[in-house]
């Protein structure tokens, strides 16, 4: 890990956590929390969910889990250079997307409609959930029992209300105070990550063209010059050319424009840091390019009609099976008919549904709504 800046957050100033524990021998606190993520169900189920294209649809696009480990190099690198903790970086970037319900954000959107009557879904708040509550690992706590910068780092966004539920973890949201910077790194890698790995996937598909794409100034200028350097490639190789020069610039210009608000800035401790503006941050050209790049994707990738085709049978398997497990809890797993006596069926239902895989979830819909299917 080297040599932390004072603004960094290390062991010895971590609040800790919930339930006091050894510390352990041959880690670091956050190596731990990154191990215990690493070996949660919740974590091996990413495997299964979906970015935009479900899992049944081809094995070579993006699953939760191959965006996670892509965040955590990238936020690595960065926090590293930064002179940060990159393991908490690296933990905070594996368990960002726990929380997250089969088909992705169609998903999210769905199960939020069912839950609005009781106060809405949140998928960040949900993976807080997992880690705080639902893993059932250790015989001394619910949850994984994460170091309190390693929850909060997970816990990108929230309302105020929400967070006043939440007591210290959610008290920053009402303050109007920021994370850490290694939190602040995490959600811009996140950015980075996912915008990048789309154009791939998009391109893959077929249903982005590399015409279209010229367009995009990002795009279009880190092509240029691939074909500058590489004027005889083609094909994927040119595809793939281009999008390393893509996360390579936004990573460049992530750490120069932090470098400079972190000069200016000048913190002298974690506490100054949290009461310190934004100071992991693009450049402002860079972030308009970005934001172009996002505009696009949203209208011709996450708009396009087969996705959209997709994205309407995700939002009635959704419905469908919140409504039949609220209706007859008996349909639940005995383990969550259980929970649900203490913690209430909707609650319950919504735990249930957000941790189904995109697969698992159709066939719990056949199960329920097919004729024929056992």
């Amino acid at each position: 890990m080297g040599d932390l800046a004072p603004y960094a957050v290390a062991d010895s100033v971590s609040r800790g956590r919930a339930v006091i524990e050894p510390r352990p021998r041959v880690r670091s606190e956050f190596q731990r929390d990154r191990d215990r993520i690493v070996h949660s169900t919740a974590f091996r189920r990413l495997e299964y969910k979906t970015q935009v294209f479900v899992n049944h649809e081809g094995d070579l696009f993006r699953t939760r889990l191959t965006h996670s480990i892509e965040v955590a190099q990238i936020a690595r690198s960065i926090a590293r250079a930064l002179q940060l903790n990159d393991d908490l970086v690296e933990a905070i970037a594996l368990a960002h997307d726990l929380g997250h319900t089969p088909f992705g954000h169609a998903g999210q959107d769905a199960l939020n409609e069912c839950m609005q009557a009781h106060g809405g879904f949140e998928h960040n708040l949900q993976s807080l959930r997992i880690v705080d509550r639902l893993e059932e690992r250790y015989g001394a706590f619910d949850g994984l029992n994460l170091m309190f910068e390693t929850r909060e780092g997970i816990l990108k966004h929230c309302a105020p209300a929400k967070a006043r539920e939440l007591g210290e973890l959610g008290q920053r949201f009402v303050d109007g105070r920021r994370p850490s910077l290694e939190a602040q790194i995490c959600n811009l890698a996140d950015e980075i990550a996912y915008n990048n790995h789309d154009v791939d996937d998009g391109l893959r598909s077929g249903l982005l063209t590399l015409q279209q794409l010229e367009g995009v100034s990002l795009f279009a200028r880190h092509a240029a010059e691939a074909d500058a350097e590489f004027p005889d490639i083609s094909g994927r190789r040119r595809v793939h050319e281009t999008i390393r020069r893509m996360i390579g610039a936004l990573v460049t210009d992530l750490l120069a424009e932090s470098t400079r608000r972190i000069a200016a800035a000048a913190p002298r401790s974690l506490a100054e840091v949290h009461a310190a503006p934004p100071l992991i941050a693009f450049t402002a050209s860079m972030q308009a390019e970005n934001r172009a790049l996002k505009g696009f994707l949203h209208e011709h990738l996450y708009r396009h009609f087969q996705v959209l085709r997709m994205t309407v049978k995700a939002r009635r398997i959704i419905h469908d099976l919140f409504g039949a497990f609220v209706a007859d809890p008996r349909l639940l797993p005995p383990q969550y008919q259980q929970m649900a006596m203490t913690e209430g069926i909707v609650r319950v239902t919504a735990d249930y549904i957000a941790g189904m895989t995109d697969r698992y979830s159709v066939k719990e819909h056949r199960r329920l709504f097919s004729v024929g299917e056992p």
